[in-house]
């Protein structure tokens, strides 16, 4: 009775005892200190109150600072005033210097399988380089970049004014600490244009003086609002191990791996420093609640407490180690350059962080897969070997298959996707029942597999899957498999060993049919082999023991794993396009790592009979069923979980039309008969809004592209305003400055020039072969519809493209732009048009219409078409 009660409190800790403790651990946050110096020491600390007070500066005081604005030129001007007044406090063993530096140029941007070209007006960005004030100690630089700027319908408090508050207060704390005397610069660059596509990391990487000391780089992003900052990119060894400083370390190699696969089509400002740079570097971001990402809710209120100290924290003692520490690796990257990497890295229960090399990792996993090979061909018959392998591969492809067989008939027979967006972990309620039934019916039809072979099945397919990922393709997200596979192996072990020394053997369930008797050497090994299954097979079942000790690590990594994935794939589900398969993307996350998870309940169930299996399966069926039908009426957005709708008025100046452009970037249903509902209420009347194809051509959506190409628009005609004269023909002009023309090559060469007082982020589209240009990089070959998409300071309403192209006929010119006060609700204060007239009226009927369960961006564009 006894050890009945011990088991079961041990079985009680495992299952819900770990789950409890990862989860928490998981997402646990530093608590927040306020006080920006230390009530024992006297010495300065890290403050999130200050952090918190630049957020809400740039974030409220100023609000949207779109590149182009006067918020945005604001915000500027205040920055660079605290970093004037910080550096104005350098003590006298360090120089503090400072620069607003102002440029102009251009870039090519190929983004989400699209090429772009970039043309960009004297931009900005805040610079401060601390060091000790000599040519050694600014020889070799550290780079810390943010971004002030925010984008379209946002105020951007974590995106990314939470990251410029971090910086400025790390700034502080390191200027004010006596003992920091550090050999090595840091570069603070607070750039002032990221999201009009980088145009500020490239301004610095390419004309800034500093730009030849920098040897590696950092960059502070923000895809969410809550949680740990996730390091989901680094480039060298020496980074990962400088990384391995931070206190609370939260990366993995399967993260990394992920984003450069190119997957997640996204990018950062450390894009330019690569590139331009060629430094190696460190790219953070706060992930949690990706639902604000990008929207109006990415708001002060919305930070969870100790978010904004978690990024700091880490931050600054990676910056430590790289300025102070004599095996800092920055003045051997100027000498040798850097490593890429090759080391597997994972944090563990956020405070534990492990890194080896592939060499390391190649021998851990060709031990295990040799001791594993050993031990089961003294344990186990081929036979046995071979059922355990089939059962555990048919119950994957079951669990992967009954989890995206449900989202098949969620998506496409009940047009019920993303059902469980409003909730990260309604993805679980929803397809693990589906994909337990799927692995368990696989099972029902291998039945001779029991419940060791089962186990050693596993083992075997997760040590040798682990051997191949790392040995052959240097995939070092195979980590994952090396920690399961050892702990089964493991509880496999202890079975055997506790079997063996058990005094009184319980009944034998499985047998292992002795081999034919053979002559000489082979019969005494088969013999040899026999008493050892009999070993392990003499008792019934594995040892309770085994389970604990098999299910701890893959329940600890399984969580973690599906915590951060379900974090950062189902918010993005919402904005990744109708095409998307979105629904099958999450079943297979889940039909992948539940399984994986729960490792050790595929061999548990060959505990059972073959009726109560089916009873089991049954179970899981109806369990299915339930879930699903409990989805099926369930909302998928609501007021925290909002919908992205994009909406952008149109006023095409060569036609002299109005239309309102709406469209949505995500499968879920009801936007027909929303777009219906605007039509009808705002359009002209008996007209109803008309489905548009999304191509290269649709230069409605120009100011957006190319992730335009991920929304599925409609088009609302609109009446005529009344008592409006336009003055955009007058303002916003496209013209031909210069002409010639070369008949013997059969080109021509012009000069175009972009006149767009009060308009911003203006879009230049047109086809043509391009033979030269003056955008710096090269065109592309033959006929292509190009795209140049222009930012500029505000007030800064001019720019020019020179062109030679091929032919001597005119060509087409499409035009675009955002009226520079024509953005709601940023520019609410200060309205102007037609556009803005409509969207006072639209949003609040767009809030009584969907419950508040939308995040619209509202842009009123200018444009039209010339022939030069």
């Amino acid at each position: 009775m006894a050890r009945i009660v011990v088991y079961g409190a041990l079985l009680l800790a495992v299952f819900l005892g770990v789950p409890y403790y990862t989860i928490f651990k998981h997402y646990q946050l530093p608590v927040p200190l306020n006080a920006q110096t230390n009530a024992l020491t006297g010495l300065p600390q890290l403050s999130e109150a200050a952090i918190l007070e630049t957020t809400r500066q740039l974030s409220e005081t100023f609000g949207y600072r779109t590149v182009g604005t006067r918020e945005h030129a604001l915000a500027d001007a205040w920055m660079y005033d605290q970093v004037q007044q910080l550096a104005a406090t350098c003590p006298k063993h360090l120089q503090c210097e400072t620069w607003r530096q102002v440029g102009s140029g251009t870039h090519r941007f190929d983004m989400m399988g699209k090429v772009l070209f970039k043309t960009y007006r004297n931009l900005t960005n805040i610079i401060v380089r601390v060091s000790d004030g000599t040519p050694q100690g600014k020889e070799n630089a550290v780079l810390v970049n943010s971004h002030l700027d925010s984008t379209l319908p946002s105020p951007g408090a974590a995106d990314d004014a939470l990251s410029a508050g971090v910086m400025l207060d790390i700034m502080r704390v390191l200027t004010q600490t006596p003992d920091w005397k550090p050999q090595h610069a840091i570069i603070f660059l607070f750039n002032n244009a990221e999201e009009s596509l980088q145009d500020g990391s490239h301004l610095y990487s390419t004309q800034h003086e500093t730009r030849h000391t920098v040897r590696a780089a950092m960059n502070l992003e923000a895809a969410g609002s809550t949680g740990p900052e996730l390091l989901f990119q680094a480039t060298s060894e020496e980074m990962i191990h400088a990384y391995s400083h931070s206190t609370k370390p939260y990366g993995t190699i399967v993260a990394n791996e992920i984003f450069s696969s190119g997957i997640i089509l996204s990018d950062t400002d450390f894009r330019q420093f690569e590139e331009y740079l060629n430094v190696t570097g460190l790219d953070m971001a706060v992930v949690g609640n990706s639902y604000v990402y990008h929207t109006r809710k990415d708001i002060v209120a919305n930070i969870e407490p100790g978010v904004a100290h978690h990024m700091a924290e880490n931050a600054l003692e990676i910056l430590k180690y790289l300025t102070t520490s004599k095996s800092s690796p920055l003045a051997s990257l100027k000498t040798s350059g850097y490593h890429k990497p090759s080391t597997t890295f994972f944090s563990l229960l956020g405070s534990v962080f492990f890194q080896y090399s592939s060499g390391t990792a190649l021998i851990m996993h060709g031990v295990l897969v040799g001791l594993v090979l050993v031990t089961m061909a003294l344990t186990r018959t081929w036979t046995e070997i071979r059922s355990g392998v089939v059962a555990v591969l048919a119950a994957g492809f079951g669990a992967l298959v009954g989890a995206n067989l449900l989202a098949f008939f969620m998506d496409r027979i009940f047009d019920r996707p993303l059902s469980w967006f409003s909730n990260e972990m309604d993805t679980l309620l929803l397809y693990v029942p589906a994909a337990f039934a799927g692995a368990l019916s696989m099972n029902l039809l291998v039945r001779e597999a029991g419940e060791h072979a089962v186990l050693a099945g596993q083992i075997i397919i997760q040590s040798v899957s682990g051997l191949l990922l790392q040995g052959i393709f240097g995939i070092g997200s195979s980590v994952v498999l090396f920690i399961s596979g050892a702990s089964l192996f493991a509880a496999y072990t202890l079975d055997a060993l506790i079997k063996a020394f058990s005094p009184r053997p319980a009944p034998p369930v499985e047998t292992a049919k002795p081999k034919p008797k053979t002559k000489g050497k082979a019969a005494a090994m088969a013999q040899r082999y026999a008493k050892k299954v009999a070993v392990v097979t003499q008792v019934e079942g594995l040892h309770v023991m085994s389970y604990i000790v098999g299910q701890v690590m893959p329940l600890i990594l399984g969580i973690e794993m599906l915590l951060g994935d379900l974090d950062v794939f189902v918010p993005l589900t919402g904005r990744i396009g109708r095409e998307a398969p979105a629904e099958h993307i999450i079943a297979t996350i889940v039909g992948l790592f539940a399984p994986y998870t729960l490792s050790m309940a595929l061999p548990f169930v060959r505990r059972a009979s073959s009726a109560s299996l089916k009873w089991l399966v049954l179970a899981l069926y109806a369990l299915t069923v339930l879930s699903a039908s409990i989805f099926l009426k369930k909302d998928a957005f609501d007021a925290d979980h909002q919908r992205r709708i994009f909406v952008v008025h149109m006023e095409n100046i060569t036609s002299h039309e109005f239309s309102l452009n709406v469209g949505a970037a995500d499968r879920a249903p009801g936007m027909p008969e929303f777009v219906k509902a605007v039509a009808a209420t705002f359009g002209v009347p008996g007209k109803g809004p008309v489905p548009v194809v999304m191509n290269d051509w649709n230069t409605e959506w120009d100011t957006m592209y190319p992730f335009s190409q991920f929304v599925s628009p409609y088009k609302i005609t609109l009446p005529t305003p009344k008592d409006y004269t336009s003055s955009w023909s007058e303002r916003f002009q496209v013209i031909k400055t210069t002409e010639s023309v070369d008949m013997t090559a059969g080109s021509r060469g012009l000069t175009i020039s972009v006149k767009h007082p009060g308009v911003i982020w203006t879009v230049l589209a047109f086809d043509a072969d391009v033979l030269s240009w003056s955008l710096g990089s090269a065109p592309p070959a033959g006929m292509q519809r190009h795209h140049i998409k222009e930012a500029s300071f505000y007030g800064v309403d001019e720019w020019s493209l020179d062109l030679v192209v091929r032919g001597t006929g005119p060509l087409s010119f499409s035009f675009v732009g955002i009226g520079e006060r024509s953005m709601w609700p940023g520019k609410k204060h200060e309205a102007e048009g037609p556009a803005m007239d409509l969207f006072k009226v639209l949003d609040p009927w767009i809030d009584q219409k969907t419950g508040n369960a939308v995040d619209a961006l509202l842009i009123g564009c200018v444009g039209g078409v010339v022939q030069l």
